[in-house]
């Protein structure tokens, strides 16, 4: 007959008398702490930062609404491929707002100080160069690129113009994420050894079918320029409102969500990326046309630096979730554990590690010596750790952003402060590639079934 663990640790303890009082672990209240933004301040008239906006899909809005919260920010001119959202950014922005198919003409305007890059992925490199060109500043949605051996370009032209390049994974700007830096640089859980995350969805515009509407057509929309440098087919109404699900102008779940949790990581510990990279996924339940997995996982090495020591990062993300989806994003240390949460950030610390009498006794191989060795080894134990109760505290703190908090607002403060005063972002094009590059590589990794190496110091596939 199968032994039970519970029944071989019920028969086995009545051998060794004396069994001492293990050490008592109690949670307390997790200890609440406020955490708070820098207040906007009012920016003089003559400050007045002109914007136009290159693509108004849902990014697009959400990006220009944002933005136009930040004092002394004006909208001027827009332009999409679908006659619709120009329509609709007149209803919302105002009549005087000038809209166009063309990107070329916002670029062209001289009251355009910067603008907003919230287009398809595969459009990104070559608008971002354009305007820098052209003189404007650039605000770039993530991925920095579609396509790694772009990532340079973009940077060399950063370099070349002069001009402010900020890179749209705003969780680098989060009071949120300030703190996570300042609790890891505090050795607050030990030596690092892991970080996890998963990014959860189960509905089908968290898997992006996205409402297509019913004007759509070959003399609403302007289907060459949306394709751009993408292979050329006849007008698809669902590849252009649902582009996110196709390899010619999509970057997958990586470009789209694992970005983000690298820009995240990559600040927290000052990391510049990892060496080795794998991912597995598949096309598993959304199977509506589209080409790019619905689940995918990665698992990259990064390596022993003067930031942090080396450690696995576990990235996973299934559309198809029928726990009802969910975040999690974590920094596992020896010592404790950072949790980064929609608006919170929580710290938990464990007891100190120590073998107690009770683990002693307990599912350990001392069961499997003689009965003489076993009392021999608990009593030299007892006599190196006189029993006693004792009572040891999980430590939690929890800090928290104020309700609201948005940290794309933030992202876009520090943007238009880089241009009016010249200065630096936090999320420049270097950044920027070095957390697209993994993610891309992902996408590589899944592709062709193999590893890949990738030097993040230099920015090459090796």
């Amino acid at each position: 007959m199968a032994t039970s663990r519970r029944d071989f640790l019920r028969r086995t303890g009545a051998s060794l008398a004396g069994l001492a009082l293990g050490p008592a672990v109690l949670t307390r209240p997790a200890h609440i702490v406020r955490l708070h933004p820098e207040p906007l301040r009012p920016v003089p008239p003559s400050d007045t930062i002109g914007l136009g906006m290159i693509g108004m899909g849902i990014m697009g809005f959400g990006n220009a609404r944002t933005a136009l919260q930040v004092p002394g920010v004006r909208l001027v001119a827009v332009a999409d491929c679908y006659d619709g959202r120009l329509v609709r950014t007149k209803e919302v922005f105002g009549a005087d707002v000038f809209t166009t198919r063309d990107y070329r003409e916002v670029l062209a305007r001289p009251d355009v100080d910067a603008v907003v890059i919230s287009t398809p992925d595969h459009l990104h490199a070559q608008i971002a160069i354009e305007a820098m060109e052209a003189g404007k500043d650039v605000y770039l949605e993530k991925p920095m690129v579609q396509r790694v051996e772009d990532g340079l370009r973009v940077i060399e032209a950063e370099r070349r113009t002069g001009r402010v390049l900020i890179v749209g994974s705003q969780r680098v700007s989060s009071i949120l994420y300030a703190k996570a830096r300042e609790l890891y640089r505090s050795g607050a859980i030990g030596q690092l050894n892991m970080v996890e995350a998963y990014m959860n969805r189960n509905s089908a515009t968290g898997a992006w079918q996205y409402t297509i509407p019913p004007d759509a057509s070959p003399q609403t929309v302007d289907w060459e320029r949306f394709l751009g440098p993408a292979p050329h087919r006849p007008f698809d109404p669902v590849r252009f409102f649902r582009w996110r699900n196709y390899w010619d102008y999509g970057t997958g779940i990586p470009g789209d969500l694992f970005v983000h949790l690298f820009s995240g990581i990559h600040f927290v510990l000052d990391a510049l990326g990892p060496t080795r990279i794998y991912a597995s996924g598949g096309l598993r339940f959304w199977k509506d046309g589209r080409e790019v997995p619905d689940v995918m996982a990665g698992l990259y090495e990064y390596p022993d630096t003067a930031a942090h020591p080396s450690f696995t990062l576990s990235l996973k993300v299934n559309f198809a979730n029928g726990g009802g989806g969910g975040e999690a994003f974590r920094f596992i240390g020896d010592e404790g554990m950072i949790e980064i949460g929609w608006g919170q950030v929580r710290l938990s610390k464990l007891p100190p590690r120590r073998l107690t009498e009770q683990e002693l006794l307990g599912w350990n191989s001392l069961r499997t010596f003689p009965e003489a060795m076993q009392r021999q080894i608990l009593e030299a134990f007892r006599a190196e750790n006189p029993p006693q109760r004792e009572v040891s505290e999980t430590q939690e703190v929890v800090y928290q952003a104020p309700p609201g908090y948005d940290d794309r607002l933030d992202h876009f403060r520090n943007f238009f402060e880089a241009v009016r005063t010249r200065g630096r972002v936090v999320e420049d094009g270097t950044f920027g590639f070095r957390a697209a590059a993994p993610a891309l590589l992902t996408n590589t990794s899944y592709l062709e079934n193999r590893a890949i190496g990738w030097d993040p110091e230099n920015m090459r596939q090796t």
